[in-house]
């Protein structure tokens, strides 16, 4: 192949101009991939440095193949599609240029940007390149999947045994892959963080699939550590769109997606739509509210320890320091408001209800004393009077009656008493006789 010459693609002393970059770009572009290689090397064996070479690659790259263009795809100078030749013959020659591209790569992590290996990685998928260079592209772009985005991560499936558009199973590996390189401290929790919420809207595409399985979806979710999701909005709307797409779903299989959920990373809005969706099972509704119940509950004690004269500074909770925004400030201070006008409505009843039971008592006692005068007592039932006011009333009726009576006139009556019924034993006998 034929290479093009320009006198302004000559780099003199000093900075070179970007219109001289752009002509360097362009004439390496147009060699051929053996030639090209062979500059590679030799551009890497004079010290030049990673981040040059690999936008020297891109852009031959996405020039040969418009599939990996940042831009438009037809800017390409050669397109294997637009070939004479037969499909099998381009596609071996997509296979032979991807398998070239990652031989030559910089072994420096940051020498390309993330997006072009998920580019590089999803046409090496569709002509079935090697696994080693499969392997290769996984494990670069496992160390940079913080600086993907959603677009180049919804890798089609290629296999005709997977029943999904997207390939989650090779999401799943990246995302396992990119937490081992944070248990071993090479990444930051930042980094962790963005690829949580990465992974929360890939589920949320994903779940609408019907071929999805509940096994993918949980591995896919589960990869992540807790600590790495700061709230659980997203998984929780990639939980909910699952369960529209998927109402065939058990019951059990609902209780497994839900114990995904942490309840108490759910923002107030989030919270309410759980409290009301009928897709949920019933338990994980009740532990929302639990959740909502307790923070209320500690921003009650928050606000009541403010009112007072010393700071919170004993059991002061970390969790609740979090910095909250003014929409969530305004809702909390919302239920707290509605939440001290229910206090106060409950205590107006309360109140009420103690001066009507007063009034009953006040009248259940003159109508006691009423039958009282008439000598007529009312029943146990009625309420009026105790048993042990009726017991002691007796008591007092029997010393009125018989006055006060000593020992020893308790004995002169039971030893009359005793003479007296002797007769009539006896007369008893001898009528049986």
């Amino acid at each position: 192949m034929k290479k093009l010459s320009s006198p302004d693609s000559v780099t003199f002393p000093g900075k070179p101009t970007q219109f001289s970059a752009e002509c360097w770009f362009d004439d390496a572009c147009i060699l051929d991939m053996d030639y090209f290689v062979k500059t590679i090397s030799g551009i890497k064996a004079k010290g030049v440095r990673p981040d040059l070479i690999g936008s020297i690659i891109a852009h031959y790259a996405s020039k040969w193949l418009p599939d990996l263009a940042y831009e438009d795809a037809n800017k390409g100078l050669t397109n294997f599609e637009e070939s004479p030749e037969s499909v099998t013959a381009s596609w071996m020659k997509k296979r032979f240029f991807v398998e070239t591209l990652v031989g030559i790569l910089p072994p420096e992590k940051d020498s390309l940007p993330c997006n072009f290996f998920l580019r590089l990685l999803r046409t090496a998928n569709m002509v079935n390149v090697e696994p080693a260079y499969r392997e290769e592209l996984e494990k670069r772009i496992s160390w940079q999947l913080d600086q993907a985005s959603l677009k180049e991560l919804m890798i089609p499936s290629f296999s005709h045994t997977c029943g999904t558009l997207l390939d989650v199973e090779l999401v799943s590996r990246l995302v396992k892959k990119f937490v081992h390189l944070d248990i071993e401290g090479a990444k930051s929790g930042a980094a962790l963080v963005k690829v949580a919420k990465l992974v929360d809207c890939y589920l949320a595409e994903a779940a609408m699939d019907s071929n999805l399985s509940l096994s993918e979806f949980v591995a896919l979710a589960g990869a992540l550590p807790s600590h790495a999701r700061a709230t659980d909005d997203g998984l929780y709307r990639a939980i909910d769109t699952y369960l529209k797409a998927h109402p065939e779903v058990t019951k059990q299989e609902r209780k497994s997606l839900c114990r995904l959920i942490d309840s108490r990373k759910l923002s107030p809005e989030a919270s309410l739509h759980a409290a009301q969706n009928d897709r949920l099972p019933v338990r994980a509704v009740i532990q929302v509210l639990f959740s909502e119940q307790a923070k209320l509950n500690k921003q009650l004690d928050w606000s009541g320890s403010f009112s007072g004269i010393r700071s919170p500074n004993i059991g002061f909770d970390p969790s609740a320091a979090r910095c909250l925004s003014k929409r969530e400030v305004g809702a909390q201070q919302m239920e707290i408001r509605k939440l001290r006008e229910e206090v106060l409505r409950l205590q107006s009843q309360c109140n009420a209800m103690q001066v009507q039971i007063e009034k009953l008592v006040e009248k259940k006692k003159g109508t006691f004393f009423r039958w009282k005068k008439l000598g007529i007592i009312p029943s146990i039932k009625s309420g009026a009077i105790s048993v042990v006011d009726r017991i002691e009333e007796g008591d007092r009726e029997g010393e009125a009656a018989f006055g006060r009576q000593t020992p020893i006139d308790l004995k002169t009556k039971l030893v009359r008493g005793k003479n007296s019924n002797t007769p009539k034993h006896r007369q008893w006998r001898k009528s049986l006789s």
